[in-house]
């Protein structure tokens, strides 16, 4: 097969079918902007999310009282469990100094005595910030020997799982629905590039050429318009991310660059676009034409 005659041929479609062409490109750039800036939102919410996980931490009370010896062994039992990042121990005295730091008064002049029992905050590792996961290491945990009680903020972990489950639906549902339709649109110009070209496929088919010396100027044509697409789409999201840079704070600003990867992984979108957009036409009406 002559590398010459294919890209000819693969090029004649952007003559032959010039205002389709122009809009599936068109489509590609739109489909492939929307799901970089879905990307970047994602990406963002998704760190926000994390932020908000690494906050909520296992605080286990301690009986009373409870020995050296027995604070070891519950430390040690605590540390072996599945999720267990790390160990602090909060004593009576340090519980104290933290309701003053929090209430703005001295827990022994209200009571004239110290009730608030020592403790061991347990921070997780990641993989078990889900409430789920939380409740099966709190769990694990309550069933020791010298742990009285665990609290954690059960509430907000159920609310971030809910709101992070929920974006990551809509983000994968959103992406789903632009690619497709960028899909159909090349495979519809496609179609149409075939359409124009009949008699010459079957002249071909007839003199014994091979489905896939057929097939192939179709399928690059597909992955040519992706890739314009794709080069159209990263030069709009570059000077859009950029422009929002000065915008924003340089806190915010540091979030929104984005590095050549980022570019490249949009530009290879389009390509991957544009290919299953040419096979699912080639193999639909090609096949028929024989």
């Amino acid at each position: 097969m002559s590398l010459a005659y294919t890209l000819r041929e693969s090029i004649s479609g952007f003559t032959r079918t010039k205002l389709s062409t122009t809009i599936s490109i068109i489509t590609i750039s739109i489909s492939l902007l929307f799901l970089g800036i879905f990307a970047v939102i994602s990406t963002q919410t998704s760190r926000f999310i994390d932020v908000l996980r690494d906050q909520v931490e296992l605080e286990a009370f301690l009986d009373e009282p409870i020995t050296p010896k027995d604070l070891s062994t519950v430390q040690e039992r605590i540390k072996s469990l599945a999720g267990v990042q790390e160990l602090t121990y909060v004593s009576k005295d340090d519980a104290a100094k933290l309701f003053q730091k929090e209430f703005g008064e001295n827990i022994l002049n209200v009571l004239e005595f110290n009730p608030l029992p020592a403790s061991l905050k347990v921070s997780l590792k990641d993989g078990y910030k889900t409430s789920a996961r939380v409740a099966e290491v709190s769990k694990a945990i309550e069933g020791i020997h010298g742990i009285e009680s665990v609290k954690y903020r059960k509430e907000l972990l159920e609310v971030i799982d809910t709101r992070a489950a929920t974006l990551h639906n809509l983000t994968l549902g959103l992406g789903v629905l632009i690619s497709l339709s960028a899909i159909l649109l090349v495979s519809n110009t496609i179609r149409l590039a075939i359409y124009a070209k009949r008699q010459l496929i079957r002249t071909m088919e007839l003199v014994g050429a091979t489905r896939v010396f057929i097939r192939v100027p179709f399928l690059l044509e597909g992955m040519i318009q992706g890739i314009v697409g794709g080069i159209l789409a990263s030069a709009l999201l570059y000077v859009l991310l950029e422009y929002s840079i000065r915008l924003v704070s340089i806190e915010l600003a540091g979030s929104l660059h984005r590095e050549p990867l980022f570019y490249a992984g949009v530009l290879a979108t389009g390509l991957l676009l544009g290919l299953i957009g040419g096979i699912i036409s080639v193999m639909r009406f090609i096949r028929t034409s024989s």
